[in-house]
């Protein structure tokens, strides 16, 4: 006789299974493999033991000293960031550097980390989309699709407006669904604003790709001075911040978990990890 799985018997096989970080890993690497990551960055395990039970995470943008406290204070074992701790060779581990103060708590805590970086923008199912998805955007493609698998990764995304808005109204829907108090941008093109691609995070190397797609707008980070002559009244070019514009990449890291494992714990940061802030002069 055969047995019959139900979503119940999945649940308690969950339940009675001793969670390890490598789960987790797997589990956010089926949409995001560690290969999509670009060659300068440092997605995966960050600190621990893959091998080490997990039983609760704590999910974030960035890691900081601040975030391991949360983290200690949580009763967390792991977090998963989206920007790696270590991005360069550590020589030491002293309290000289908050990079080497946080990995020092950690360890101490033994808690893991696990970045899932650039491998994640790239996804077809990554950042950008959820970005896209936040403004409303529909018929979401990939802005520069990679060679060997256009449909399932590659860098941006473009979409479509189900109804062109005006440059300025574009400019308020951005800022509040970033809640950022001001956006840098190119002079207003006097058209209206229906195609946008994106790219959340510093996306400077794909307005070329946004310019060939006849995107009206063009949304990003970290973009230097001199680019934003690039357009040429072209389109309508957004800077909304690295943080303003990758902060939803919680929430999907959130969500691949609790999809995956609905009996696992998994819980957003409340530290705000920003690094820039902004001051707004009174008229």
């Amino acid at each position: 006789m055969g047995v019959k799985i139900t979503e119940k018997s999945l649940l308690l096989s969950q339940i009675l299974k001793n969670m390890t970080v490598k789960d987790i890993l797997d589990c956010i690497t089926e949409v995001a493999p560690l290969q999509w990551q670009e060659s300068y960055d440092n997605a995966g395990l960050q600190v621990g033991d893959l091998n080490a039970e997990a039983h609760k995470t704590l999910i974030c943008l960035d890691i900081t000293e601040e975030i391991v406290d949360e983290a200690i204070t949580k009763n967390c074992d792991l977090i998963i960031s989206h920007h790696p701790l270590i991005f360069k060779g550590l020589k030491h581990l002293t309290p000289q550097t908050y990079t080497e103060r946080a990995v020092t708590k950690a360890i101490k805590h033994d808690i893991a980390m696990i970045s899932m970086h650039t491998n994640l923008d790239n996804s077809y199912l990554g950042v950008s989309r959820v970005l896209a998805e936040r403004l409303g955007l529909k018929n979401l493609r990939i802005l520069q699709p990679a060679t060997d698998d256009p449909y399932l990764y590659g860098a941006g995304m473009v979409g479509e407006f189900e109804n062109a808005m005006e440059e300025v109204d574009f400019l308020q829907l951005v800022a509040n669904i970033i809640s950022s108090p001001c956006l840098k941008h190119t002079a207003l093109t006097g058209r209206k604003i229906k195609k946008v691609a994106l790219c959340g995070g510093s996306g400077s190397p794909f307005m070329d790709d946004a310019i060939r797609q006849k995107a009206d707008a063009y949304l990003t980070a970290d973009i230097k001075y001199h680019d934003f002559f690039i357009p040429e009244g072209r389109m309508l070019m957004v800077d909304g911040g690295h943080f303003e514009t990758e902060q939803f990449t919680k929430e999907l890291i959130c969500e691949l978990v609790r999809k995956k494992f609905p009996t696992f714990a998994a819980v957003i940061a409340e530290t705000n990890t920003n690094a820039v802030h902004y001051f707004v002069k009174n008229k």
